[in-house]
């Protein structure tokens, strides 16, 4: 019989970016270490070479894909193995974005499955901090064509032509696959995404490296990924209710919604064919007995129909597919 009955939470996997700064540590407790610039912090996550470790209970110690492996639909589901097989199918991430990050979109499952052998990428963005003056990239301000696209790149006026959203603390976003975006300066995000790493950069600012080279571009690339005609912000609104799990981004690719938790509350998620992510996002709660901090990730199982969850005053975002 399956010990699989506990919410799984998973060490961190932290990473260095060039324009990534000290609130993964300062606001969130990450163990950055020696690193100068935190900007991700990986916490659930199956992409190769970065490969989440159980760190609770009796699989502490176990990588998520051998967990998967051994559990198969008890972890996942039963539809979801079935589409799924032994690659787990989201990554979560925290960033922080101290300086802006490069204008760049990702690929869709198409376009990603016949340059990369991957999956394309489609995710949602929940601000988690954000000062008075920060923006966000997403869409396009007005339809452009290929040849606007060169010749704005050209003279480089291509920001010209970018929705730039003013943003605070609960604002949350869909940025489907072909959607330009980009995060700026001074703004931390809890990122949902599809288990995909291809980003394809169109614009970094002329930003060099430590070794005074600019990043690597993928105009060519980025064309044929972009939706030219997207002028949808994605911002997605909603109203939170005490207890209650409130649906927000909905796609092929995942669903989520935010809960405010008030004292106790039970979920039940018995009738889901899926695993649900839960991500503290304001406040500490308890998840059946387990705790689940302001800046931590945990796994429901599938096997696990049901959690009781204990808070003063938090805010948790709810994952599954």
């Amino acid at each position: 019989m399956s010990n699989l009955n506990y919410p799984l939470k998973f060490k961190p996997i932290l990473k260095e970016k060039i324009w990534g700064g000290h609130r993964l540590s300062d606001m969130l407790n990450k163990e950055i270490g020696s690193l100068p610039n935190a900007g991700e912090s990986w916490e659930i996550s199956a992409v190769d070479g970065n490969i989440s470790m159980v760190t609770n209970g009796c699989f502490a110690g176990i990588s998520i894909d051998e967990l998967l492996r051994q559990e198969r639909e008890k972890l996942i589901g039963q539809k979801n193995y079935e589409m799924f097989g032994n690659n787990f199918p989201l990554l979560i991430k925290f960033i922080d974005a101290a300086d802006k990050l490069s204008i760049q979109v990702h690929p869709n499952n198409e376009v990603a499955k016949r340059r990369h052998n991957a999956s394309g990428k489609s995710e949602v963005w929940y601000v988690i901090n954000a000062d008075d003056n920060s923006e966000l990239i997403s869409g396009f301000s007005k339809p452009i064509s290929y040849e606007e696209y060169k010749e704005l790149l050209d003279r480089g006026a291509f920001a010209e032509v970018l929705n730039r959203v003013r943003v605070q603390r609960g604002d949350m976003f869909f940025i489907p696959a072909g959607r330009i975006h980009g995060i700026c300066k001074d703004t931390m995000v809890a990122e949902i995404q599809q288990t995909s790493d291809i980003t394809y950069r169109v614009y970094d600012y002329k930003r060099k490296d430590s070794n005074g080279k600019e990043r690597q571009l993928h105009v060519e690339e980025a064309a044929e990924a972009l939706n030219f005609n997207d002028t949808d912000n994605g911002k997605f609104n909603y109203s939170l209710k005490p207890n209650e799990c409130v649906k927000t981004v909905s796609c092929p690719y995942f669903k989520t919604g935010v809960t405010l938790v008030r004292g106790e509350t039970k979920r039940d998620y018995s009738e889901l064919d899926s695993f649900v992510i839960l991500i503290g996002v304001r406040g500490n709660t308890i998840v059946n007995g387990v705790e689940l901090k302001y800046g931590e990730t945990m796994l429901i199982p599938a096997s696990l129909k049901a959690v009781d969850i204990i808070a003063t005053d938090a805010e948790i975002l709810e994952v599954y597919i």
